[in-house]
């Protein structure tokens, strides 16, 4: 699976657009903003997007869903536990984050476990509660998206509705750390990093 990083909206969060290079459909992952360069980035790859997944439901991934929504016409993917947040923009803080106030209706529920087919390839659904309750990793190959639990040297925040400090780090080690040290991992901000980086230098985690 090929993995296209765009840092996207006024928070710079990482959108991800994934596809299989030999069918070249592809889905769109956190889309947070800027959708014209996401847009324009598809097009340029050209790369058939057959779906929207958000790792889970905060302004700052979500501030070019409707865009997109309408753009491709396409199901948008969330936790179903997430339901909740991105139906409320008083939950997903999009009534104080950006200008867009954001409640959609998702198309598909996801659950831990499920698999994302992607023309050949297919996305494995880790959840990953602890920065919200329908947290979500994306994990295909030797690569794993993990939104905002799992950041380069840090973890996602815990103050927010749903967050909860320990169980955010059991996530991390109990369904991310698992995984071979070569495993890459693709967060929600910042640089992309390794499981075995993450090992030796995450403060959380050592």
């Amino acid at each position: 699976m090929e993995i296209i990083r765009l840092a996207a909206g006024i928070y710079a969060a990482n959108c991800y657009i994934v596809f299989d290079r030999n069918t070249m459909d592809g889905l769109v992952v956190d889309p947070g903003g800027d959708s014209d360069d996401i847009i324009k980035k598809v097009e340029d790859e050209k790369i058939n997007i057959v779906g929207i997944v958000l790792t889970h439901g905060h302004a700052d991934h979500i501030g070019g869903l409707k865009d997109l929504k309408e753009e491709f016409d396409v199901d948008i993917m969330i936790h179903e536990e997430e339901r909740e947040m991105l139906m409320d923009k008083n939950i997903n803080l999009s009534s104080v984050m950006g200008s867009d106030k954001i409640e959609i209706e998702p198309d598909r529920l996801l659950k831990d476990g499920d698999v994302i087919k992607v023309g050949e390839k297919e996305l494995l659904v880790i959840h990953t509660p602890g920065h919200t309750k329908g947290g979500i990793c994306l994990k295909t190959g030797d690569s794993i998206i993990t939104g905002d639990t799992l950041f380069q040297a840090s973890i996602g925040r815990t103050d927010l509705y749903g967050g909860d400090f320990d169980t955010i780090i059991d996530s991390i080690k109990s369904k991310i750390m698992i995984y071979d040290d070569k495993t890459s991992i693709f967060p929600g901000h910042g640089s992309p990093s390794k499981i075995k980086f993450e090992k030796k230098n995450n403060p959380y985690i050592k």
